[in-house]
């Protein structure tokens, strides 16, 4: 949706002051919808589904208040409430029951407009950073609870059973554990102290060399060259490394 357009819904019982606006949105591009009575408002929003909404506050039937309170558990619509006085109730009572932002009258329909367009311009940063994170899979998925599958690496917890490249892994209870544990936290460094609260139940105490040995074994066990380890990386002076792309 191009931000200089889209479907505004004004719920507004000046009749006057909604002509005013909605004859000025039309003109830079918008579809305008007016309900100027609060308790007919609801059920024309969520039939309209527009992308944004401005509520004035005092209605005939219902308040503003009260729609927006109604409406936001239903829908995630922007909505910008309109009110006539000065102090900070009802800005602070809007913004609880869901509004995203506030305008004061006498409403000047340039600032509503510059308000609007910030308010989608915001809104669609955020849809288009929503559905670039949903597009990148993540490094881990759990599959079933105390599953996880990497790539060709499927670790099950619950079965004490381990699957690379569909041939399966035979490890001990400690070795399964770390390994869990690296998977569930693919990509991210974890320390020693960590890995051995983990295992044991107490932290690093500069000297046990557990962790170490595990690593080590489970190297062997997966196929990871000890010498320059490209699965289960080493980290100096931080901890180890289980990188989600190596098991593909």
């Amino acid at each position: 949706m191009d931000i200089n357009q889209g479907h505004v819904f004004l719920v507004e019982d000046d009749a006057s002051l909604a002509e005013l606006v909605k004859d000025y949105f039309q003109r830079q591009g918008f579809t305008v919808s007016v309900e100027g009575q609060g308790d007919k408002a609801i059920a024309r929003i969520l039939a309209a589904k527009p992308d944004l909404i401005i509520l004035d506050i005092m209605l005939p039937g219902k308040n503003g208040l009260d729609i927006c309170r109604e409406l936001r558990p239903q829908l995630d619509t922007p909505i910008l409430m309109l009110t006539a006085r000065t102090d900070d109730i009802d800005q602070i009572v809007g913004l609880e029951v869901g509004a995203d932002d506030y305008l004061c009258k006498p409403v000047k329909p340039r600032l509503l407009l510059a308000k609007v367009n910030a308010t989608l311009r915001r809104e669609a940063k955020i849809a288009s950073q929503t559905s670039a994170e949903e597009a990148v899979p993540a490094p881990s998925q759990v599959t079933a609870p105390g599953v996880i599958k990497c790539g060709a690496l499927t670790v099950n917890k619950n079965k004490q059973e381990v699957f690379l490249a569909d041939q399966a892994i035979e490890l001990t209870t400690n070795e399964l554990e770390l390994l869990y544990q690296f998977a569930a936290h693919a990509d991210q460094i974890l320390s020693r102290d960590d890995l051995l609260n983990t295992l044991r139940g107490f932290g690093y105490d500069g000297l046990d060399r557990t962790v170490d040995m595990l690593v080590s074994r489970l190297r062997k066990k997966l196929g990871d060259n000890s010498t320059k380890p490209t699965k289960i990386k080493t980290v100096w002076k931080k901890g180890y490394l289980f990188v989600a792309d190596a098991w593909q």
